[in-house]
């Protein structure tokens, strides 16, 4: 059986990291796995991009809201073709 950890958890395994604690001393000291702790700390991990920093977790948020966008400007066009054409079979 899998144990669920909250964000706030998770968030501090990374940041106990990036303050230099070893990867072992962590695992040991919470009871995590390795394939655990590594994917928080690669989701959590900054990108520099453009003067700025993003998470991998950021980037997969962003890549969702561009989909669900693209999506509704699809669904928009075709309507916007639909109403066009209504209105100049009424002409």
């Amino acid at each position: 059986m899998s144990k669920k950890y909250n964000e706030e958890f998770k968030s501090m395994i990374v940041e106990l990291y990036k303050s230099g604690k070893t990867p072992t001393e962590i695992m040991r000291e919470y009871g995590l796995s390795s394939s655990t702790f590594y994917k928080w700390t690669n989701a959590k991990a900054e990108l520099a991009v453009d003067g700025s920093t993003v998470t991998a977790e950021e980037v997969k948020q962003l890549k969702k809201q561009i989909a669900r966008i693209t999506a509704e400007n699809d669904i928009l066009k075709k309507a916007m073709a639909i109403f066009a054409s209504a209105s100049t079979i009424r002409q």
